[in-house]
């Protein structure tokens, strides 16, 4: 939602915008200054990871795939749903091939 406030700020009154929501300005303006969450961090952390997994496959491995590889191969533990949602946010997606003759 922050982010939508952020991007919709040049159109509309921040005031505007949080009453339509439902939502007070006070916890967006705090919201702005505080650190990211723990899970935020490793969201981060599992991007980074994701991606040169994802390259390393040159886009051929989808999220169960890569998700294989951050448990085998690199002893990272985590669920292959939040893998599929993180690729997805990222918009990475499977490079299908196929051998024509």
């Amino acid at each position: 939602m922050s982010q939508l406030l952020e991007t919709e700020k040049a159109n509309y009154s921040m005031r505007m915008m949080c009453r339509a929501l439902g939502v007070a300005r006070s916890s967006v303006y705090e919201r702005r200054s505080r650190l990211p969450s723990k899970r935020e961090q490793q969201d981060r952390s599992l991007t980074t990871r994701i991606k040169v997994v994802h390259r390393a496959s040159e886009g051929v491995y989808g999220s169960p795939r890569v998700h294989e590889e951050l448990r085998q191969g690199q002893g990272i533990r985590v669920a292959r749903k939040r893998v599929d949602r993180l690729m997805r946010e990222m918009g990475l997606e499977v490079v299908t091939r196929r051998d024509f003759e």
